[in-house]
């Protein structure tokens, strides 16, 4: 499912104060947040992490809501990959490709001064200094320095820019990963032909990519023969691998697509799984349910175990005003996925939106499970925080709250909440002190911006 936008795509499209589900929308930097692209993203990717000596749990992954062709690691650990990259590639080998090569500036320390100076800063911070520095890039001027005020010591247009030495080397370090992994290279190669056709295009019509990861004629020359040396070189993409990628496309252009676009795509007369997927999410956002709830069904018909189907039956359902008959399918998709919290915080949602308490009660355990599996999720602090007040838990209502605050970067809210939970609590208990944490977390926010 899609969820919350800028704070994700998969439960809810982000900061919508109304639950929209897998892909949601919000003011400021846009994420997407979805149970099954995470998943897809992250089977791509735990085994390139491995090979590169990386805890795969320390990598976050984050999906920007743009149709920019690009994909950048900053603040630490984390991989930020574009929609438009997303959709893009046309094979699931070109997308591990980008990911082994973005895992390779991890593991060999590039952007160390960048990464240093990001590495505390909320990600929607992050996203926006990079999102404000491409568009200057593109020859935004003065709208790309208003995105990235607040930024002006690191607003320059080198900020992501990898030295030629840096991108060969990553270039290498992702073979190796590959081969490590016994997979192939090729889709390496085929992604820097798609980003080199617009080399010659205006300069505000280039991928950011293409700007920020140079290519060079010596680096072309030493991938290819690092990739034909490769004894992996001609193992083909897994059927499951090409399916997952399809779907997620799918999903991807459903979801931030208009009807007409998405039909375009995925005309009625295509019956495949990820043309069917694409249409039900077009059709339930349009809203056409009577269509929407055809296309969903029969997908579940031929696919009873997959949760994501039940979960996008649930979410449409949910967001067109039939609370109580969103409940069964999310339970479902609870019950074939228990790990995935962004499909733990949609039920939750509902749950709690159908104004009983005794369902606001079962939603707080579901919570509790979906915040230990994605503790900074801001959505389930947000639902937490409904499901405490609907009970009458004034003190933990003010924790959640503090929580949600904190992710949100929105310090002086996060303060205000923390103290009036720290008025509630034992002096010296886990949760009293956990409060006087972010209330030092969200100062030093605050002084930060000052």
């Amino acid at each position: 499912m899609i969820k919350r936008i800028v704070t994700t795509l998969s439960i809810f499209l982000v900061l919508l104060v109304p639950l929209q589900g897998a892909f949601a929308k919000q003011t400021g930097p846009s994420f997407i947040r979805d149970a099954e692209i995470e998943h897809t993203l992250r089977s791509y990717a735990r085994p390139l992490f491995a090979a590169a000596g990386l805890n795969g749990d320390d990598v976050r992954l984050y999906i920007i809501n743009s149709d920019d062709l690009n994909a950048f690691v900053a603040g630490g650990q984390r991989m930020f990959m574009f929609r438009g990259l997303l959709e893009r590639v046309e094979t699931p080998s070109q997308l591990k490709g980008v990911i082994a090569h973005e895992t390779g500036h991890i593991a060999g320390g590039h952007l160390a001064r960048t990464q240093d100076a990001l590495k505390n800063a909320s990600i929607k911070n992050i996203v926006g200094m990079i999102l404000g520095l491409a568009a200057m890039a593109a020859g935004g001027g003065e709208a790309g320095m208003a995105i990235a005020m607040g930024s002006t010591d690191m607003a320059t247009r080198s900020f992501l820019q990898y030295s030629r030495t840096q991108e060969s080397s990553a270039d290498q370090a992702a073979i190796t990963y590959l081969d490590r992994t016994g997979q192939s290279g090729r889709g390496m190669m085929e992604f820097l032909e798609i980003i080199g056709q617009g080399q010659y295009q205006p300069q505000n019509s280039i991928s950011s990519y293409y700007r920020s990861h140079p290519v060079s004629s010596e680096r072309v020359a030493a991938l290819s023969q690092r990739v034909k040396n490769s004894p992996y070189q001609d193992v083909p993409d897994s059927p499951e691998d090409v399916i997952a990628m399809k779907r997620m496309q799918a999903k991807l252009i459903g979801f931030t697509r208009p009807l007409a676009r998405t039909l375009r795509e995925y005309p009625e007369t295509d019956k495949s799984v990820e043309a069917r997927y694409a249409r039900a999410i077009a059709y339930y956002r349009y809203p056409d349910m009577q269509k929407a709830l055809a296309e969903i069904d029969s997908l579940i018909a031929e696919y009873p175990t997959d949760p994501y189907f039940h979960e996008l039956k649930g979410q449409a359902l949910y967001e067109t005003g039939n609370i109580n008959a969103a409940l069964s399918p999310l339970e479902t998709a609870v019950n074939l996925a228990p790990d995935e919290p962004l499909i733990l915080t949609l039920y939750a949602t509902v749950l709690n939106a159908t104004g009983n308490p005794q369902d606001s009660e079962k939603a707080l355990d579901i919570l509790s499970a979906s915040q230990a599996l994605d503790p900074d999720n801001v959505n389930t602090w947000d639902q937490l925080a409904i499901a405490y007040s609907r009970l009458g838990d004034t003190a933990m209502l003010a924790y959640a709250s503090a929580e949600r605050y904190l992710l949100e970067g929105n310090a002086a809210k996060a303060i205000f909440h923390a103290e009036r939970a720290q008025d509630l609590f034992k002096v010296g208990s886990p949760l009293y002190l956990r409060a006087q944490d972010i209330i030092t977390i969200a100062k030093q926010q605050q002084t930060a911006r000052n």
